[in-house]
């Protein structure tokens, strides 16, 4: 007789083995990145209603579980670890997930999570989940695939340096410039692409390139309007399902308008476009996704031959 296969995922649980029934209520925690923030997770517990939470990640540990429990009143706390293609189609891995009442998608590599995650039954328990209400929170690479639109770094290399807004900016469509559609179906973040680590890792410049990139691509609907968020370390948004947004923690989110802007994009040649207009909010400040409007400072950002032009006092871009 054959030993039984080793699965080709990792599931850690803490808490009860056994998961008790929960009402959650919808809520997405768009998280930026860096030291993890303890306000964002205690959102999407309150809203899993004290149930079965699930972190999703393609490689890495279990060690979002002993600090998800401590911050919140739930019945468990689970990761499961899916590094492949293989694993994202196993039965029991689709099982978990439909059974989770709050879920979290870690940081990493978000093209691991389009590699190895689209296109299979991870990807469909997950839009099964959102419908149901299930609130879902990412943060790094777990924000930047939350949008409609995703910068899914397919195009990277082992070893390529972080792709900043200066190297996306000298050449829209460089081999790195990766957009994907579609991997999540969160309504309020139609037709928006989400970025991280935003002004530490100076990514204005290529928030402002997809979606310039997306604008030229003529992919959406007509009368949709491309809009971008940007999303500082140790900040998040937290967004309601209607739209209203609150911004906590360290740092600002930034919403970015391409509606008004237009110019030439040349393959090899810097990018002319313009203007973007762009709300910058801090925290406990608010925002509404659905009437783009908040409690923030609002400026224009104008990109000529590479240059970042900005109506802030300075010129400053952030």
């Amino acid at each position: 007789m054959g030993s039984a296969q080793t699965p080709a995922y990792q599931y850690v649980r803490t808490g009860s083995a056994t998961d008790r029934g929960a009402q959650p209520q919808p809520g997405f925690a768009l998280m930026g990145g860096g030291a993890d923030l303890d306000e964002a997770f205690r959102f999407l517990c309150q809203r899993a209603g004290g149930g079965d939470f699930l972190v999703l990640r393609s490689h890495g540990n279990g060690e979002y579980n002993s600090y998800i429990q401590k911050l919140c009143p739930l019945n468990s706390v689970a990761t499961i670890i899916i590094p492949s293609r293989a694993a994202a189609d196993d039965p029991l891995v689709a099982a978990k997930i439909r059974e989770a009442s709050g879920i979290f998608i870690a940081g990493g590599d978000q093209a691991n999570y389009i590699d190895f995650w689209m296109g299979t039954p991870v990807q469909a328990e997950l839009n099964g989940a959102i419908a149901r209400g299930v609130p879902i929170g990412g943060t790094s690479a777990g924000l930047a695939v939350l949008g409609e639109y995703a910068y899914s770094a397919q195009g990277d290399k082992p070893n390529d340096p972080n792709l900043d807004g200066k190297t996306a900016i000298a050449d829209p469509f460089g081999p790195r410039i990766t957009l994907v559609r579609g991997f999540l179906d969160i309504p309020v973040l139609k037709s928006i692409v989400t970025d991280t680590h935003f002004a530490k890792r100076n990514r204005m410049g290529r928030l402002l390139v997809f979606l310039a990139r997306l604008n030229a691509a003529n992919t959406a609907p007509s009368g949709v309007r491309f809009r971008g968020i940007g999303v500082e370390e140790r900040a998040a948004v937290l967004l309601e399902s209607d739209g209203r947004s609150t911004v906590v923690g360290h740092g600002d989110a930034y919403f970015v308008d391409i509606a008004k802007a237009a110019g030439v994009l040349v393959e090899g040649k810097a990018l002319t476009f313009g203007p973007f207009a762009v709300q910058k909010v801090a925290p406990s400040h608010s925002f509404s996704v659905k009437e783009w409007h908040g409690d923030g400072t609002t400026y224009m950002l104008t990109v000529e031959n590479g240059a970042i032009h900005s109506t802030q006092p300075g010129g400053a871009i952030y």
